[in-house]
């Protein structure tokens, strides 16, 4: 968590571009934000006192940046760090014609599980260390940490603990998110795995107060929907919501599965069903999307506009991962979000900021720009948040401010 944040501060810029109203946003109000131009943000203790017009900022001399445009800081609601080492050498294979599955065997999860088993603690801290502060830099104001890279029961503690121990050293707010169904521990049963996860694991990590919430990767390498179930009764009994890697690889009716538990959020989606669609609409279960790792797998894009046209939530994050998004940057997130599913800027800002802000449950706190909530915003080289997906590549952030205090500078 940041240090203590600057007791006062404004801003001003020539425009500024928020989400409004209830979260998680959808339907009409999902691609209209508040847009305001000359306008200023002014907070106290790192808590939001005035968002408006810049000629009735109640503060004197303001930091002022001209062509600039203001927007809520982002919120990456899913990315799978703590890790270390990279995984670049799959990326060309599967350039070359390998399948993820296939490298599922003896790379992808294992592989980093392995790396992360023989690092010590303080090796995967200075690996990571650095890389939340680059998302800094990229304007991530918020973001999830996960565990899955454990694959034991004492690995999935330890990583929590590094996630935990992360979160006291980034500049950001950070949340943890329990993923031990990430993969099947070899010489494991996957029924044995998920009764050891329910009855030891998610016991002992709400005991220690190590997660905010579990997650389940439903594929057929992975986990069922029963497992799912089983897993789901097993967090809301310990006061964990969940969360569930759907339909990514394939259909398999985990976006309805999802809903029907009341899970917090459906992630990837690239292969819905109708169904799915039909279910996630009008749902407070968040459809999040990860276009950087349907980008960089040359996977099939998820029905992005007929969720919105059906009144689906959506949210956007990176799924930043060694394998499969090696992506940290939430600006790329956006442009990817655009060009290749299709979302319009405005829409992909609400999606980025206040219902991804939703997932993790920290809408009330973060995610837009209203007076009572915390100074997390960034100032772009904009006028118009247009400008972000239209220049993939380069990175629009001038300055980043968590809970009032300056975390990143151009």
């Amino acid at each position: 968590m940041p240090e203590r944040p600057l007791r006062r501060g404004a801003i001003v810029a020539s425009a500024l571009a928020t989400p409004t109203g209830p979260a998680p946003v959808r339907g009409r109000s999902f691609g209209e934000p508040l847009v305001l131009r000359e306008a200023g943000v002014a907070w106290e203790d790192g808590v939001i006192t005035y968002v408006g017009p810049a000629d009735g900022l109640p503060v004197q001399s303001p930091e002022v940046v001209e062509g600039g445009l203001i927007v809520p800081g982002f919120v990456d609601c899913h990315t799978h760090l703590p890790f270390v080492g990279w995984r670049d050498d799959e990326f060309e294979a599967r350039l070359a014609g390998a399948a993820y599955r296939g490298l599922h065997g003896e790379g992808g999860i294992y592989r980093s599980a392995r790396l992360l088993a023989e690092a010590d603690d303080e090796e995967v801290l200075a690996f990571c260390l650095p890389l939340v502060r680059e998302m800094a830099e990229h304007g991530t104001t918020a973001l999830e940490l996960k565990t899955g890279y454990g694959l034991s029961l004492e690995a999935e503690l330890r990583q929590a603990r590094l996630a935990r121990r992360l979160a006291a050293e980034a500049p950001q707010t950070c949340t943890v998110t329990l993923l031990a169904c990430h993969a099947v521990p070899r010489g494991t049963a996957r029924e044995d795995w998920v009764r050891a996860v329910c009855t030891e694991l998610i016991p002992a990590v709400a005991a220690e107060g190590l997660a905010d919430a579990v997650d389940v990767y439903v594929e057929d390498i992975a986990f069922s929907i029963q497992d799912l179930r089983t897993v789901a009764e097993a967090a809301v009994g310990a006061g964990l919501p969940i969360r569930c890697h759907a339909d990514q690889l394939g259909p398999s009716g985990a976006a309805e599965a999802a809903v029907a538990l009341g899970a917090r959020s459906a992630d990837h989606l690239n292969h819905v069903s109708e169904d799915g669609v039909a279910a996630l609409a009008g749902a407070d279960t968040a459809a999040v999307l990860l276009p950087a790792s349907s980008f960089l797998m040359r996977a099939n894009p998820p029905p992005a506009r007929r969720m919105i046209d059906a009144g689906a939530a959506i949210a956007l994050a990176t799924d930043f991962n060694p394998g499969t998004s090696p992506v940290l940057s939430m600006p790329e997130a956006v442009a990817f979000g655009c060009v290749w599913y299709g979302l319009i800027p405005h829409e992909a800002l609400t999606a980025a900021t206040l219902n991804a802000a939703w997932v993790l449950d920290l809408h009330e706190r973060t995610g837009s720009l209203e007076v009572g909530k915390d100074a997390d915003l960034v100032v772009l080289d904009a006028r118009a948040f247009r400008q972000v997906p239209y220049r993939p590549g380069h990175d629009p952030v001038l300055a980043t401010f968590v809970q009032g205090r300056s975390v990143a500078r151009a």
